[in-house]
Formats: C-alpha cells, sequence, structure tokens
C-alpha cells in the first residue's frame, strides 16, 4: 500500500487539512519524514512532547508496562494510575485526582463537577459558568462552548446554557457578570489559542477574590500550560493562586494521550459513584508513560532550563526582528511562546508556518497573526539555534517575497 498525504483525502474526515510532510521517525528535537529530510521541532505536537521524541524513559515505560497489562476499565483499578495519582497529589494543590483521556474531557468532567457541587450544595439556580473570550478548552460541545470562540460552537445546534464570557485581563467584565448564581469561573492561567496571552497579577488574584466572595469554584485549564510548560510543574504556582480544580493533559503523557482532573476531597465527593466515567481514562499503560514523563519533568534542573531556554528563543526571535521587523511583541511564558505579527503582516502567520516549514522547522500558529512556539523542555541548545536559524531564513523568504 502507497501511504501518502493524498491517501489522507481518500480515507479521512476532512475536518483537517494536514501537510504534504508526513514525519515517520523522531529522535530528541528532530524529526524525519518518509525522504529522509530533516526537521527541527519548534512545536512539540501542539505542548505534548515535553520530552521530544523517543524519550528514553517514555520508551521503557511504555515496553515494560506493555508486558504486564494493559487494560482493566475502572471496575479494577491498577497500580500505574494509584502511583500518577500520588505524585500529583503530592505535587500540587491537589488531593484526589480523576483521569481522562484527554484535556476536552478533563475539562468536560471538571465543569460536571462544579455544577453538580453547586446543585449539591445550593440548589439548581447555581449553575452559571463564567469564561473568557479567545478562551479555548477543547472540542466537546460543552468545553466548546465554554471555550470563548463562536467559530468552533456556532452550527451545531443549541448550545449547553448558562454560559457567558469576560474579557480577559479585565476584572471589571467578571465583577459585571459574577453573581451568587454563578457555580464556577473557567480560566486558563496563559491563553494559549487565543494568542499567548498572560494574566496580570492582579487579575489572577482578582478573579480568586471574586470566587471567594460569590462561592464560586475557580477551574484551572493547564492542558496546555501544565507540566512545567511555563517553567513552573503547573502554572498557577508561579501565579500564586490556588485553584479549587485544574486540568491537566497534554505533556501529562509526553505524547501518550492521557488527562487529569485534579481538586480537593471536599469538591470530589459530589462525584459519587455513577456520576460520571471513562472506559480507557486511568488506563495502565497511559498512566506508566505519564509517571515517567512527570517524574523527569518535575526536576528543578529541568525546570530551570525551561526558563534558560525561553531567554535563548526569546532572544532569538528579537534578534530576528530587529533584522526584519515584522513582530510587535515576542510573548508569552517558558516555552509557551507567540510571535505577534505587525500591521504590515496581520493576517499571515500560516505563510510563516508554511515558509518555516520548508526551511525545515516545524512551529504552530495561535490565530491569524501569532506564530507560536511549544518545543520540547529538553531540547538542545544547539537545536534551538540551528532551529532559529532556519526560522530566520523562512522569515527573509516571506519578507522579501
Amino acid at each position: 500500500m502507497s501511504v501518502n498525504r493524498e491517501l489522507f483525502d481518500h480515507v479521512m474526515v476532512p475536518n483537517y487539512s494536514p501537510s504534504a510532510v508526513i514525519p515517520v521517525r523522531g529522535q530528541g528535537s528532530r524529526v524525519w519524514d518518509q525522504n529522509e529530510n530533516e526537521l527541527i521541532d519548534f512545536a512539540g505536537g501542539i505542548a505534548v512532547s515535553c520530552l521530544g521524541h523517543c524519550h528514553p524513559n517514555l520508551v521503557n515505560a511504555l515496553k515494560t508496562q506493555g508486558e504486564k497489562i494493559w487494560h482493566l476499565s475502572n471496575v479494577m483499578t491498577n497500580e500505574p494510575a494509584l502511583r500518577l495519582a500520588k505524585k500529583l497529589v503530592d505535587n500540587t494543590f491537589a488531593e484526589k485526582v480523576y483521569f481522562a483521556n484527554s484535556g476536552a474531557e478533563s475539562n468536560e468532567a471538571a465543569l460536571k463537577l462544579a455544577r453538580r457541587w453547586a446543585l449539591d450544595n445550593y440548589g439548581a439556580q447555581k449553575s452559571q459558568i463564567i469564561a473568557f473570550k479567545q478562551g479555548f478548552h477543547g472540542r466537546t460541545f460543552f468545553t466548546v462552548t465554554v471555550g470563548g470562540q463562536a467559530a468552533y460552537s456556532d452550527g451545531f445546534g443549541p448550545k449547553p446554557g448558562d454560559v457567558v464570557h469576560a474579557e480577559y485581563n479585565d476584572l471589571e467584565s467578571v465583577k459585571a457578570l459574577i453573581n451568587d448564581n454563578t457555580c464556577a469561573v473557567v480560566m486558563e492561567p496563559l491563553q494559549g489559542e487565543g494568542g499567548i496571552v498572560s494574566p496580570t497579577d492582579e487579575f489572577a488574584t482578582g478573579v480568586r477574590e471574586l470566587c471567594d466572595q460569590h462561592n464560586a469554584l475557580l477551574i484551572y485549564d493547564e492542558v496546555q500550560t501544565g507540566v512545567g510548560r511555563t517553567g513552573d510543574l503547573y502554572a498557577y504556582q508561579g501565579l500564586n493562586v490556588t485553584p479549587d480544580i485544574l486540568t491537566t493533559a497534554k505533556a501529562l503523557g509526553g505524547g501518550f494521550p492521557i488527562g487529569a482532573m485534579l481538586t480537593t476531597t471536599d469538591i470530589a465527593k459530589h462525584l459519587k459513584i455513577g456520576t460520571h466515567g471513562s472506559t480507557y481514562g486511568g488506563n495502565p499503560l497511559a498512566c506508566a508513560v505519564a509517571e515517567a514523563a512527570f517524574d523527569t519533568v518535575n526536576d528543578k534542573a529541568v525546570l530551570d532550563g525551561v526558563k534558560h531556554r525561553e531567554q535563548l528563543l526569546k532572544s532569538g526571535l528579537n534578534t530576528i526582528n530587529e533584522k526584519y521587523n515584522v513582530f510587535t511583541q515576542i510573548r508569552g511564558k517558558g516555552l509557551l511562546i507567540g510571535a505577534v505579527l505587525n500591521d504590515a503582516y496581520q493576517g499571515r502567520a500560516k505563510e510563516f508556518l508554511n515558509a518555516a516549514m520548508d526551511q525545515g522547522l516545524m512551529s504552530l500558529v495561535a490565530g491569524a497573526s501569532i506564530i507560536r512556539f511549544t518545543p520540547s523542555l529538553v531540547i538542545p541548545e544547539e537545536d534551538i539555534a540551528e532551529g532559529l536559524a532556519r526560522f530566520e531564513r523562512a522569515v527573509a523568504n516571506v519578507v522579501n517575497g
């Protein structure tokens, strides 16, 4: 069978439009396609491949668990799930963990828990969920409705109700919406898909205080920011704000699908037996790989290294911008970085992405006017330098036509 990009159009639902390049193997922060062309990976599978490709710790965990037990369902528990849950609890504010398969499922569980907590404690009227414009929380119908981008939720019929959206980094807009019937405020501690937007300290603490005043839960969606991405194990730890519920996925498995919802014992008790579930959640293979990823990332040298690499990448991007004047700002935290295109290049982020691919660099976009970089947390410095050199050539090609 000939496996190529054309086969995609014949056999796959057309909701994606993938590149013509088909990677077949990877090592660290380098990838090779079907024709043995080498690419440097500044995309990380959208902040997923936190340790790059084929990291030996993850490969060994998968091989070892693969020879033990693969699946049980939640009729029984398993050792990898319990070990991983204990480590998540020991290293965060949380006391209880629920495992899922993705960020969307983790957020779905968080939203259902918040609604059930409010119903049990205050009554059916306390159901309002406040989220933020340009937010992103997944693609289930509930999570995509909570996400603040109507383009993703329109066109599928009636949406789940009692969901409203405030302006990110605008505390007054939250004050205008929140009331005693608000059950939860859902926010990313750094907006990813919405443009790599960091919260101000005043905004982050102000939202926490408003939730406390109105007996509402604060849910942090750390699907993209979690597991070392910002230089802290979880981004809330760098904001000095503690949420009531936290969701994590993407980097949690280092490339193996897994997600989790973390919360306190008092809140968790409202998901009684039968109220929620997942066939694959807590799968032994996924949890074994995630445990290895978590152990590797949860190391001071690795987390400090993220902050060091942040400075290397931002400095390199600023140097490129001094030559070509295409960005208004290089923003973000850790290795979740956005290069914001100026007025002359508005709406052309995809051109830069394609030009970078032509030069052998994998990158991302966050909207039409922001180029996003989410490389491995342990990307070698020489790969950063080479990746920046390739990106500079791409920028030059776009600028010079």
